[in-house]
């Protein structure tokens, strides 16, 4: 694999198997390492061991919501830029507010890479597929 990122590591922390697989296969194919977890008491304590250049984690999940995994990541490594993504149709105002950048799970497909990549201080438009793909 290219190593044109340098590996940046990406933390994707999400209670559903299936999700983490799609974003690890997504990010890992534009030289991306990806560690995952599949809670957030995981999450976290990988984001305290590990140096991760950014955090994507779900809005609901079963034992602390991405709000308080936000949180409690902005404490421990308050450089870290964080997205949130979530299937749920309103979100507080709060937890958007807790972090960089929100996605709708249905948009991840084609909005996670860009948006990691624009996070990470990567050109997204380096990546063909992303050529017009809206950031913002």
């Amino acid at each position: 694999m290219s190593n044109y990122l340098n590996r940046k590591t990406i933390l994707c922390i999400d209670d559903d198997d299936g999700v983490l697989e799609f974003h690890r296969a997504l990010l890992e194919r534009r030289g991306y390492a990806v560690l995952t977890a599949a809670s957030a008491r995981q999450g976290l304590q990988i984001a305290a061991a590990f140096a991760v250049a950014a955090v994507v984690v779900d809005y609901r999940m079963p034992e602390m919501d991405g709000l308080e995994v936000a949180a409690e990541i902005r404490r421990i490594r308050p450089q870290v830029p964080i997205i949130m993504i979530s299937s749920d149709v309103e979100i507080s105002g709060h937890a958007l507010q807790a972090v960089d950048a929100f996605i709708s799970k249905d948009e991840a497909p084609w909005r996670l890479l860009p948006m990691i990549s624009q996070i990470c201080g990567e050109d997204p438009s380096a990546f063909p597929e992303n050529a017009g793909a809206s950031v913002a």
